[in-house]
């Protein structure tokens, strides 16, 4: 069960990669319409330039405005076992009827579940307008719904055999089918129960508001301890994009209010306190580079230079982009306690920083989120809050740096590059090295890693299903036991493994979609190497 969770987990994060490029676009944009920066005369609306921003504008909240329908058919590509193009076309379909059905009972039987569809669908209606249709506003929590319900049908019925005269509907067209049925009851009892559930999520949304900072902290640990479980989409999920904290989700609401914003002088923390659930990037921003700078001192002189060039590419990662698990992974696996204080030190991060006034849209890296939709917009009117917030991420640096390097020290932690430690860093010479260049071994060098980690994993016959988050191959296997070590697959270049169960998980880094795209392809090729090759080019 925790398997599928995680697959389903993982599979959120395919709509979810879209975000940080559009969020640019809008942060950009709406900071370019903001006369404080630009001026009086280029904000106007008859001036070329103001128009230009407005239409790339526009183009940028193509995601935003569409969430449902991109998490509707986004899931398919992480969740279907086979034919994942097709699957997706099948949740298309499947969802714009569901919303159908429920836009022609809510007319028709509207006072019978107490909905009037004859209101507008502004905000705090309970209705919206998806791809056309009015409809109930189920946010994201209806699109992950319904595609998890027809991805089941689409695994479940996809090849099922029909007899000949009935071959026109199979396929594709035979899953439309079924859920088209399926839809039915499910528009029935979404228009039944959704008026309720929106009525306790209003009551989640007082409660988190008048929660403060201890709702920060809890938030924020989960959302870190989480992470090697693979569970932590589950904890920013609801309310990044969904409508835990505030209707729409804190990614839209803050983007649709950031010029207002950033043009009011009352504190933002007023303005909008529930941005104090969305300061979770702190800690990759700041907490990333004392982790690096800890490790690294705490190695061995002759390696601290093998040491920095694998950290160094990880931490820009983690504070440019916000992926945080290539350089969490390389400390994880050596000491969980490590990992424990880290999510301690972020949670405490994020609360002191709140507690001082800080709060926006602040989830991801410098490039995607502080710059564009924070710091930059905000700071004419709001720079004495951004001091603020650098002066507490650099102390919380330097916090970071000072406890890791004791508890290294004290516990002599086998971190890498430690004297005696059994960790190493591979660089692309060990990596040859460990293939040992051997005849058999030649053979799988053009296919590279992802052929080894399909040896390494037992081979096609021993992977049920592969799924990939943003940094992690999850796998589904049909026997643990015939995998390799875990050295093995670090070898081969992977940050660590995650085993629980049948379900294994490879820290990849951030070529995880390519890799993942590798493999498919080798376990549809006849001629696959047996894994004893892996073991022979290693050992």
């Amino acid at each position: 069960m925790l398997s599928q969770i995680q697959r389903f987990g993982g599979a959120m994060f395919t709509p979810v990669l879209l975000f940080p490029f559009a969020g640019m676009v809008v942060g950009i944009a709406i900071m370019l319409r903001n006369p404080l920066f630009v001026g009086e005369a280029l904000t106007a609306p008859d001036n070329l330039f103001a128009q230009i921003v407005h239409i790339i504008e526009e183009g940028g909240w193509t995601v935003f405005r569409n969430m449902p329908l991109l998490f509707a058919v986004g899931l398919p590509i992480g969740l279907a076992k086979q034919a994942q193009g097709r699957a997706c076309l099948a949740v298309l379909i499947s969802f714009l009827t569901w919303n159908y059905f429920i836009n022609a009972m809510g007319m028709t039987w509207g006072h019978f579940f107490g909905v009037d569809f004859s209101a507008e669908p502004t905000a705090g209606s309970g209705l919206t307008l998806i791809a056309g249709i009015k409809t109930l506003d189920t946010s994201i929590i209806g699109a992950i719904v319904i595609s998890g319900i027809v991805t089941a049908i689409h695994n479940r019925f996809f090849e099922k055999p029909l007899p000949v005269f009935l071959g026109i509907f199979q396929g594709t067209s035979f899953v439309v089918i079924i859920a088209f049925l399926v839809m039915i009851p499910c528009a029935w009892l979404t228009l039944l129960g959704w008026p309720k559930v929106q009525l306790g999520i209003e009551s989640l949304q007082a409660f988190l508001r008048s929660a403060g900072a201890l709702g920060v902290w809890v938030y924020t640990f989960l959302e870190r301890i989480l992470i090697p479980t693979g569970l932590h989409h589950f904890i920013y999920g609801p309310f990044i994009f969904g409508p835990a904290a505030v209707e729409g989700g804190i990614q839209v609401y803050w983007a649709q209010h950031l010029q207002e914003f950033s043009q009011s002088t009352e504190p933002l923390k007023a303005l909008f306190p529930e941005g104090g659930f969305a300061l979770h990037g702190n800690s990759k921003v700041f907490g990333s580079v004392g982790i690096a700078l800890a490790l690294w001192y705490t190695a061995a002189p002759e390696n601290r230079v093998k040491v920095a060039g694998l950290l160094i590419p990880a931490t820009l990662t983690a504070v440019l982009v916000g992926i945080t698990e290539p350089l969490e992974f390389t400390f994880l696996f050596i000491s969980p306690l490590l990992f424990a204080v880290h999510a301690v030190l972020a949670a405490s991060m994020a609360t002191v920083m709140y507690s001082f006034g800080v709060v926006g849209n602040m989830g991801g890296g410098l490039l995607d989120q502080f710059l564009p939709q924070n710091w930059i917009p905000m700071f004419h009117n709001h720079a004495a809050m951004v001091f603020t917030q650098i002066a507490i991420g650099l102390c919380f640096t330097a916090l970071y740096f000072v406890v890791f390097r004791t508890l290294i020290v004290r516990f002599n932690l086998k971190t890498p590059g430690r004297e005696e430690s059994e960790i190493k860093l591979y660089s692309k010479a060990d990596y040859k090295a460990a293939r040992g260049q051997t005849t058999a071994a030649a053979a799988n060098t053009q296919l590279g890693q992802a052929a080894g980690f399909l040896q390494a994993l037992g081979g096609s016959a021993n992977i049920e299903s592969v799924n990939n988050c943003a940094t992690r191959l999850r796998i589904a296997l049909v026997d643990m036991a015939k995998t390799q070590s875990d050295d093995v697959f670090k070898a081969l270049g992977a940050h660590g493994v995650v085993r629980r169960g049948n379900g294994i998980q490879v820290i990849v880094g951030l070529h995880v979609p390519q890799v993942r795209d590798q493999i498919e392809s080798l376990m549809k090729t006849p001629l696959t190497p047996e894994p004893s090759t892996m073991t022979e080019a290693v050992s």
